[in-house]
């Protein structure tokens, strides 16, 4: 079975590309677990080489997601080349970037969708089998006057960011696409992920992974919204074995709305101070400060996103809820602390 991640290079994708190589399946075509033969990683830019397994392919393919012919040779669709059988499709421009490159913004994340919907499409004509697309979209679909005080997936989709807005159209692209039998797709809802190690990127979610992120490395972070601003968070182990058991799911298990938000912890930077002070201690390590250093223009976008999600489908299909922040911070120190660097 050969697979295709989008965003192959980012930290999500590959994640999820050492985890499958660990695992060595997952459900084909035939409805069965199926063994992994190669995983085709496309992005912009690889920060290292492809992994080596023994008996799993790893190919690195360096392009632009907005390109349709990049897409679809990424795909296999290039004669004589094998088609993929199954997409997860990660690669996008984050929140803060969208804001100040609204053109840029619907190239990359709407045309890029575009591609990608219609490559599965074409994957799924040429080989008889309606391939599988697992979609990475965000909470930033929530916004503005009808976030509710707990959000579900039956919850209006009203962003206000150009990020939020063109998740939400591809989350509608996405179900019109499974209607219709073009491939079988699903959406994965995703609260913000932590703790993400190396620098701030340009998210404006970006403070969450920073504010456990550089005191654990003794180094100051600049918290740009409020103490007590409560935001929904998860682990990236957590959302790695989502994005896994949600492709694997069965389709006759999904009903008509493809889109499934994920569990969450509603975290503060409050609460996520006190959980670093108590892993602090029970490992001897010395934190960087947390400095007060609001930016109006994060707050305001942050405050607009919903504070609390209710993801009961999205358990009910099988998915995993995050353990607690202590343990997040434990996952974040094995995988990413000095330990782990060599």
């Amino acid at each position: 079975m050969k697979i295709l991640i989008t965003g192959g290079g980012g930290f999500l994708g590959s994640q999820l590309a050492q985890k499958l190589l660990a695992r060595g399946t997952l459900v084909g075509p035939s409805g069965n677990p199926e063994a992994l033969r190669e995983i085709v990683l496309l992005d912009a830019v690889f920060a290292r080489p492809a992994p080596v397994h023994a008996t799993i392919r790893v190919t690195q393919v360096i392009g632009d997601i907005s390109d349709r012919a990049t897409v679809f040779s990424a795909a296999g669709l290039a004669v004589p080349v094998t088609p993929v059988a199954s997409i997860f499709h990660l690669a996008s421009m984050v929140s803060g970037e969208c804001e100040e490159r609204f053109d840029d913004a619907l190239r990359v994340n709407l045309d890029g969708g575009r591609h990608v919907f219609e490559a599965a499409r074409a994957v799924s004509a040429a080989t008889g089998t309606r391939a599988r697309v697992v979609f990475a979209s965000s909470i930033a679909c929530y916004s503005g006057e009808a976030v509710a005080p707990v959000n579900s997936d039956t919850t209006k989709l009203t962003p206000r960011t150009t990020y939020g807005m063109t998740k939400a159209i591809c989350e509608l692209l996405l179900n019109d696409h499974s209607r219709k039998g073009h491939f079988d797709g699903r959406t994965a809802r995703l609260p913000t992920v932590i703790i993400r190690p190396g620098q701030p990127n340009a998210a404006a979610s970006s403070w969450a992974s920073g504010m456990f992120r550089e005191p654990l490395n003794g180094q100051p972070c600049a918290l740009p919204v409020r103490r007590d601003q409560g935001h929904p968070m998860t682990g990236y182990r957590t959302v790695i074995d989502s994005l896994i058991a949600l492709h694997d799911a069965s389709p006759a298990a999904l009903g008509d709305d493809r889109a499934y938000v994920l569990p969450a912890h509603t975290v503060t930077p409050n609460l996520a101070a006190a959980a670093l002070r108590e892993v602090a201690a029970a490992r001897g390590l010395t934190l960087g400060p947390v400095l007060d250093a609001p930016d109006a223009r994060i707050q305001g976008i942050v405050s607009n996103w919903p504070v609390r999600l209710d993801a009961a489908r999205a358990l009910a299909l099988g998915l995993p809820p995050p353990p607690d922040l202590p343990t997040l911070i434990a996952h974040y120190l094995e995988d990413f602390g000095p330990a782990a660097r060599p």
